[in-house]
């Protein structure tokens, strides 16, 4: 197999920047993390009522080395003498593309904005807990505000920043690193809980993507901080953005939330805005900000998509210059 240079590296992950941004998500049919899923499903509906840490462990296992292969047989399949360049480029950069999303993050924020501000509090209660992990039958629409103000901060950590550092850090085998960690995270959202039937069967699951996400959700800080920076420079009437507040606000308060990851871009998040995020019984973050508001919703999504540019930037120059450097 050719090992492509830093440029080819670096261009699949502009051009599936762009699929993403341009296209969305392809069709479920022929989605790569779709497939990781229904491997996930079977094997979940599979799970013995015995020893099921043991079998959640190998599930996970065997679905992580099922996701490197694929992502490994791209890149064989990319890299055939017959293949021409520009091919190549376009197979890496759609299998890249399926391991973040963009625009499906900011999409949902878009549409429950859309119901709360014509007053569909039921359609939203319907809407959320596709998103987050609450009972959302008695929230308020400043609740329902914030909900989605979490769930798109902290999505930009699992969604978009840790298959994009895992892609850029190993290199010429970073659409395999993506894989795998998008095996894990996939298998988080779906066994990863804390509750009955899944506490045993999705343990190493859950620890996993703790362990995978720990460093990109404190980078996303530093993202975070550079796009509220970004915004600061074209104020608008109403709230303000504060950048250096989302620093010391995820430094205050990113150990509040139960997972020891999502509390920083959601902190920072609450900083860089001015709002107060709470998830009732528990936890609360920027306590002496006011409650969210509808229109919070929009500013966090400009927030997330500078912030998410900031990254595409960021781990492209990395590329470039771990290729600079380890092939002078």
């Amino acid at each position: 197999m050719i090992i492509p240079d830093s440029g080819h590296l670096a261009l699949v992950l502009l051009l599936a920047a762009v699929i993403d941004i341009v296209f969305g998500e392809p069709p479920a049919a022929v989605h790569p993390v779709v497939w990781i899923g229904k491997l996930i499903s079977f094997l979940k509906n599979a799970a013995p009522k015995n020893h099921r840490k043991l079998y959640g462990t190998a599930m996970a296992l065997f679905c992580v080395l099922f996701a490197s292969l694929l992502g490994y047989s791209v890149l064989y399949i990319a890299a055939l003498p017959g293949i021409p360049g520009f091919l190549a480029l376009l197979i890496e950069a759609y299998f890249l593309k399926a391991t973040f999303a963009i625009n499906c993050l900011l999409s949902p924020a878009r549409e429950i904005y859309k119901h709360l501000e014509e007053n569909r509090l039921e359609k939203v209660r319907e809407l959320l807990p596709i998103y987050v992990s609450r009972n959302t039958s008695k929230l308020t629409k400043n609740q329902m505000s914030s909900a989605v103000v979490e769930s798109v901060s902290e999505n930009y950590v699992d969604g978009i920043l840790s298959p994009i550092f895992y892609y850029a850090v190993f290199g010429e085998y970073g659409l395999v690193a993506a894989y795998a960690f998008k095996a894990i995270s996939t298998l988080d959202s779906m066994v990863g809980y804390k509750t009955e039937p899944y506490k045993e069967l999705g343990y190493f699951s859950a620890k996993s993507d703790d362990v995978l996400n720990w460093i990109p959700a404190r980078i996303s800080v530093i993202f975070i901080l550079a796009a509220a920076f970004t915004v600061s420079l074209f104020p608008k009437k109403g709230r303000k953005i504060n950048p250096f507040d989302s620093v010391k606000t995820a430094l205050k308060d990113g150990m509040k939330t139960p997972s020891p990851n999502s509390g920083y871009p959601m902190a920072a998040t609450a900083g860089a805005l001015g709002v107060k995020l709470e998830k009732p019984n528990t936890y609360v973050l920027g306590a002496s900000y006011p409650p969210t508001e509808i229109k919070d919703i929009k500013r966090v999504s400009q927030l997330i998509a500078i912030a998410s540019g900031f990254s595409l930037v960021a781990f492209v120059a990395v590329i470039r210059m771990a290729g600079i450097y380890l092939h002078p």
